[in-house]
């Protein structure tokens, strides 16, 4: 095929928002994807059969903003945010996928623009990016700047950077649909299968040498919500359990010694 003759294309852009009882915090979500300044998109929004305020949000708008944006609601029961995001990944249709929860922000109205851009798509093509990623900043409970998320991502992003923790926020992590939908979130983790998700995705990229693009753009506001300790030790144990999984406890130890005496003694 003549080079001279392969136009780039604008790609489809799925952003998928998992709710339950989210009236609080979902509105600011809505009203980031539709101040979008990139028409490509199609939120996506999986409910688990909210009783508060979310569905008459979503209802209110689909209204305002289905003629411009794909806006596509599922409301029904689920077996909790990884299986609701499984739903998502198999209902999705864009050339990219990316997980923005009620409460979290696109950081600007270009976030999208600028991802879209990074992609230099091409329809067709295997050496389009299977990831794109990008910074983020953690936000408040009323959307407020907190700080500059603690683990900054890293130039050249490969799966064996998150031996050192999540070093890309999971709503800053857009996945070719391709790659997405062949990874399914592993239900067996309660508190950590984005984690291991993200592995699996990042590993199967290098397996194809595909390339991940790094935007060097702060895409998310972040919701900064705490857990409570009981939970936070449960995740930390989990999470030791991942990075043994996919690293070996060699290396696990050897990185995180401190860590897993104190996930050991926090038992």
């Amino acid at each position: 095929m003549n080079q001279d003759k392969v136009v780039n294309s604008l790609p489809l852009i799925t952003i998928a928002t998992v709710t339950y009882n989210a009236g609080a915090t979902l509105q600011r979500t809505l009203d980031s994807v539709a101040a979008q300044d990139y028409d490509k998109i199609e939120h996506l929004i999986v409910d688990g059969l909210s009783t508060d305020k979310t569905l008459s949000i979503v209802q209110r708008y689909v209204e305002q903003n289905n003629n411009r944006h794909q806006i596509r609601l599922t409301s029904e029961p689920d077996d909790g945010l990884y299986d609701a995001m499984n739903k998502a990944l198999a209902l999705a249709s864009g050339d990219y996928i990316v997980f923005l929860n009620a409460g979290d922000k696109l950081h600007s109205q270009d976030t999208i623009s600028k991802v879209a851009a990074c992609a230099r798509w091409r329809k067709g093509r295997n050496s389009n990016p299977a990831i794109i990623y990008g910074e983020t900043d953690l936000v408040d409970d009323k959307g407020n700047f907190l700080r500059h998320r603690r683990l900054t991502t890293p130039e050249k992003l490969s799966w064996n950077h998150f031996l050192q923790g999540m070093r890309v926020c999971h709503q800053s992590f857009y996945v070719r649909a391709d790659f997405a939908k062949s990874e399914n979130y592993n239900l067996d983790y309660r508190y950590s299968a984005d984690y291991d998700w993200c592995i699996r995705i990042m590993k199967k990229a290098a397996k194809r040498r595909v390339p991940i693009k790094n935007t060097h753009e702060i895409l998310t506001d972040y919701l900064n919500e705490g857990m409570t300790t009981q939970n936070h030790r449960k995740s930390l144990i989990e999470r030791l359990k991942l990075m043994a999984m996919h690293y070996g406890w060699g290396r696990t130890i050897a990185a995180h010694g401190w860590f897993v005496v104190r996930a050991v003694i926090k038992r």
